[in-house]
């Protein structure tokens, strides 16, 4: 396929190669045009203006958040698209900019598809992105050989567009409410001296197996926060897009609103650079360790 890409932060990077491999002709732009060089040399073109990117048989975007979101598509990138382009956005953004993106490109006569991931960059350098998608089907299955490069699976989980993403902002949730549990247990193994990677063992074992558990309670007995493979800040911008959903429709999320307070918290110390794990510190430091 003829592909635009737009945001190169580590994760779309990583997607961008894998698309690459598979054969398919990508356009890329970033705002930062030095992260699209090693791209570049793997067989990308970079190309001056979102513009230029936002044409081909589809074009996918990965940015950070809605602010970002907002001002690279803009009414007049959609204006100039041509008709029948789909716009696949893979980022984590907020239901309401969900549903104004899907009304603005049906308006033009361009098919919107959300499509956010589940996975951080090692796993979408390896191919094994777990992809929620919703939005028009004939539109889903245009770019599907693109979601089989960069994924291993590919939920789809509605017709609406917002759907994708608050199936993916209620997962963000669960992870983040996991993490704070892990620190708030480790905090209080410690109390009675016990040994958090002697629980972990134990707990991965039995009732909690699998990669949360597994991976972020490894690095909270380790007070490992650093690389951060999913930086607090943005787990807070998550839990924040969670809540909102949740206001939207009535719903309380009370863990929600105590996790939002453990990541300000992490932030408040100058913590937001690391890893979501640091949620482990924040525990701790409340319990006087």
């Amino acid at each position: 396929m003829d592909i635009g890409f737009i945001g190169l932060g580590e994760m779309g990077t990583a997607m961008v190669a894998n698309m690459l491999k598979a054969g398919h002709r990508v356009r890329v732009w970033n705002r930062s045009p030095e992260r699209a060089q090693s791209l570049a040399q793997a067989g990308a073109q970079v190309v001056a203006t979102p513009a230029e990117a936002f044409a081909g048989d589809a074009v996918f975007s990965m940015l950070a958040d809605d602010t970002a979101l907002r001002e690279v598509v803009s009414a007049g990138l959609l204006e100039g698209a041509a008709r029948g382009l789909i716009h696949v956005n893979m980022a984590t953004i907020s239901v309401t900019l969900a549903e104004e993106l899907a009304h603005a490109h049906a308006a033009r006569g361009l098919h919107y598809v959300a499509a956010p991931v589940m996975g951080r960059p090692d796993v979408a350098a390896a191919a094994k992105l777990t992809i929620i998608a919703a939005g028009p089907a004939e539109a889903i299955d245009r770019v599907q050989p693109v979601f089989d490069a960069i994924g291993q699976k590919t939920w789809r989980i509605g017709s609406l567009a917002q759907q994708a993403n608050v199936a993916k902002l209620a997962a963000n949730f669960m992870l983040a409410s996991a993490v704070e549990t892990l620190g708030e247990a480790s905090a209080l193994l410690g109390g009675h001296g016990v040994a958090m990677q002697d629980f972990l063992d134990i707990i991965t074992s039995s009732v909690f197996p699998g990669p949360v558990y597994q991976g972020y309670g490894k690095m909270i007995a380790e007070q490992r926060y650093e690389p951060a493979l999913f930086k607090a800040r943005l787990g807070l911008k998550d839990v924040r897009l969670a809540l909102a959903a949740a206001e939207l429709v009535s719903t309380p999320l009370p863990v929600g609103s105590a996790v939002r307070d453990s990541l300000l918290e992490a932030i408040a110390h100058g913590d937001g650079e690391k890893d979501f794990a640091v949620l482990g510190k924040v525990a701790a430091r409340r319990a006087g360790r």
